[in-house]
């Protein structure tokens, strides 16, 4: 999708990101619609692409997973083809991978239960993509998952 979104579709994605779980009839109040004019929009919206699906936001620490790194991807070989993100996309600790400029190709954002599982994923991302990486552990989030203002 190109351009921008008229104000009656951006006040109704801006209310979908603040919560995701909003009825149509909350919504269509929130936003001075009727209930079938808001549900329209949002099934339009959906086939747009713009809006992508609804998802849980889960807490790492609770969920058994409370180690969060990013693992910066370096090719051994330049002239290899770009297809790490098909090369790992069947690791499940890997939640985001970003496609970066700069001396990496890609960032990839994972979550962990230990150092060992950090240690024991670093190596199954080198075999599987052959490529160096460089780790950061993140420390603490003091926030994530912020959705962009419109």
């Amino acid at each position: 999708m190109t351009g921008s979104l008229e104000p009656l579709d951006q006040a109704i994605v801006g209310e979908l990101a603040a919560d995701g779980r909003c009825s149509f009839t909350d919504l269509a109040e929130r936003v001075g619609l009727s209930v079938s004019a808001v549900h329209q929009r949002v099934r339009r919206l959906e086939q747009r692409g713009v809006i992508l699906g609804y998802t849980a936001r889960l807490d790492g620490e609770q969920i058994g997973l409370p180690l969060t790194a990013l693992i910066s991807l370096t090719p051994n070989d330049p002239a290899a083809p770009d297809d790490y993100p098909q090369r790992l996309e069947h690791i499940k600790e890997i939640e985001s991978c970003y496609s970066v400029a700069g001396d990496e190709s890609y960032i990839l954002l994972v979550r962990v239960a230990s150092p060992l599982g950090l240690e024991d994923l670093l190596r199954r991302i080198r075999e599987a993509a052959k490529v160096s990486t460089r780790t950061t552990v993140v420390l603490s989030t003091p926030f994530e998952g912020r959705s962009p203002t419109l």
